[in-house]
């Protein structure tokens, strides 16, 4: 059974740090892609970093290149996203995506169609 379980959220003042994480079952992490991705209430949810196979260049979003990094733990079976000069626009719930693939690289973060698995989600607040 494939599962992903986010964790790691919390409240950060901005210019702070927050590494939240992903750990995933069922299924052998370097086979799949990852993404990032946010939502706060009365939007859509936003591609913000995703992950291909084969130790490939990431994608980021415009509002966080810079700023975010994603990583991938296949032994740990957990992917990371370390966010850092954080502004209270990056305040979201958090999800993390997987799909499986075959494409070295192969991940997108312009629409949540692409993964098949999904997370409960974090919360990140970012606030003075």
């Amino acid at each position: 059974q494939v599962q992903l379980v986010e964790s790691g959220g919390g409240l950060v003042q901005p210019g702070g740090s927050l590494r939240i994480s992903c750990v995933t079952s069922g299924f052998r992490l370097e086979e799949y892609a990852i993404g990032w991705f946010r939502q706060v209430p009365g939007k859509e949810r936003e591609g913000v970093s995703c992950s291909g196979i084969g130790d490939a260049t990431p994608y980021y979003a415009d509002s966080v290149r810079g700023r975010f990094t994603i990583s991938r733990d296949n032994v740990k079976n957990t992917v990371y996203l370390q966010m850092d000069n954080l502004k209270p626009e990056d305040t979201a719930v958090y999800y993390c995506a997987a799909r499986i693939e075959n494409v070295r690289g192969m991940c997108v973060i312009d629409t949540t169609h692409f993964y098949d698995y999904w997370g409960q989600g974090t919360q990140v607040t970012v606030s003075s």
